[in-house]
């Protein structure tokens, strides 16, 4: 009776296990959709998507793309993390390919393209659409040009003579950023090369002309039954590939900076000061997680907030701490955003290098048009009517006791940098400095009173 229920069990089993086996046989491949701008989300999802198809051992990853283009800092990365993968990588071209998808699919082992698709025009251009300097343009020419060489070159044997041919000819990539290359039959000078889907198949740009990704797996790579995965971007991918964008990374800079001038110019800690460390915190975050900024560029700006508080809270006037720290500041902003090991840079570009000043200086710039503003709009009314504790000064008048102060002298009780207390007849009073920064216990005179705040000059002793 025991081999009889054994038997039976076995015989309902075997087909649970049979199914299974099938499954564990079955082709795994695997798509990542980019069809965004390239920048630092898009990124992170190739990295993270290539992962994850090395760890299901994929036999294929296909790009679905349709793109015109981003950050070339990102598209730099992408198309390393491609050459690089151990899972061999294809891309399907739905629509765009421009600029740097164009550098991404070049990378990519096969390219397969829908009818009415479109590859190239890979010239630098700034936010405004104009071609960039030379200079960013001859990096992105040797970058796509390496990149169609690292697929090699095809051997062909016609008689007794041996050809070696491109298997995607690195003068047709550049042709794709260098309007003054010219090749034969193809392309004049004074034009920027783009590929329809029929001529990047006749020029060696396209593997195949496909209408779905089904088709580029089942025809051209040639598994009739498979399994598809795509990858599904995590919530905190998408946060971090949020903030690392460079327009949101100025936003913060401006947030730091500014926070950190009006925390100086009021009493105590609140508001600023909490909106100035969030934003550092929301601006190197990401960018240490992601192994940009490193701790000696988190500490470089940190030494540069210590120096302008000594300069501030210590040392008189100022000098070379402040101009210090300053400097600090903006260099550990600057160098988070490169891609360098410790202190080698050599693998940093011209390009990155300027679009990491690029932001850094446009969140500052951003910060000073911040601070004149809100510092005309504070206490006004409106929603920034609430921001400062006071009255409506316009209306206020100058007190005949305050005015007949004019032209006193008094002794500093705190330090004015530029605001603070003085002491006249024995009575406090508030004031601000006219001649600089001075010390508590220094002999002042009074010019003038406005705004029920007296104004002092230093005297000289």
């Amino acid at each position: 009776m025991k081999t009889f229920l054994s038997l039976l069990l076995a015989g309902l089993l075997a087909p649970l296990f049979l199914l299974n086996a099938q499954n564990k046989n079955i082709p795994l491949i695997y798509t990542i959709n980019i069809n965004k701008e390239i920048d630092n989300a898009a990124r992170i999802f190739l990295s993270k998507g290539l992962a994850e198809a090395n760890q299901l051992n994929a036999q294929a990853v296909i790009i679905h793309m349709n793109t015109y283009g981003g950050l070339l800092e990102a598209a730099d990365s992408m198309r390393t993390a491609i050459l690089y993968s151990k899972v061999p990588v294809h891309v399907f071209i739905d629509n765009n390919a421009a600029s740097a998808g164009a550098l991404i699919s070049i990378a990519c082992k096969k390219i397969y393209m829908r009818k009415g698709a479109n590859i190239g025009a890979a010239t630098v251009v700034n936010q405004t659409g104009e071609a960039m300097p030379d200079k960013y343009q001859s990096y992105m020419r040797s970058m796509i040009r390496s990149t169609a060489e690292a697929h090699g070159k095809d051997t062909i044997v016609q008689g007794n003579d041996t050809i070696y041919k491109w298997k995607r000819d690195p003068r047709i990539a550049e042709a794709m950023v260098d309007d003054r290359i010219a090749i034969p039959n193809l392309i004049d000078s004074g034009k920027v090369l783009t590929f329809t889907a029929d001529e990047a198949v006749t020029w060696g740009y396209c593997d195949g002309i496909a209408e779905s990704v089904d088709e580029v797996v089942t025809s051209y790579l040639g598994y009739k039954n498979y399994e598809l995965k795509t990858y599904k971007p995590s919530f905190a991918d998408k946060i971090k590939g949020f903030l690392m964008n460079p327009f949101i990374q100025s936003l913060l800079i401006m947030c730091i900076i500014g926070g950190i001038y009006f925390e100086m110019q009021s009493p105590g800690i609140g508001f600023p000061l909490a909106a100035a460390v969030t934003g550092a915190i929301l601006y190197f975050a990401p960018l240490y997680i992601d192994g940009l900024a490193q701790n000696w560029e988190i500490l470089v700006f940190v030494a540069g907030l210590i120096l302008i508080a000594v300069e501030l809270f210590i040392i008189p006037g100022f000098g070379v701490t402040g101009i210090t720290g300053i400097v600090f500041i903006v260099g550990g902003l600057t160098l988070s955003l490169l891609n360098n090991t410790d202190f080698d840079f050599r693998g940093i570009s011209g390009t990155d290098s300027g679009k990491a000043v690029l932001t850094v200086l446009m969140g500052i710039g951003g910060s000073f048009v911040l601070m004149i503003w809100l510092s005309n709009k504070i206490g006004e009314k409106g929603l920034l009517k609430n921001v400062a504790l006071a009255t409506d000064l316009e209306q206020s008048l100058s007190t005949p006791e305050l005015n007949a102060f004019i032209g006193k002298t008094g002794k500093t009780t705190t330090v004015l940098r530029p605001s603070g207390k003085i002491e006249i007849d024995n009575a406090q009073f508030d004031a601000v400095s006219e001649s600089g920064f001075i010390e508590k216990g220094t002999n002042v005179k009074v010019l003038r009173f406005e705004n029920s705040q007296l104004y002092v000059e230093k005297l000289e002793s």
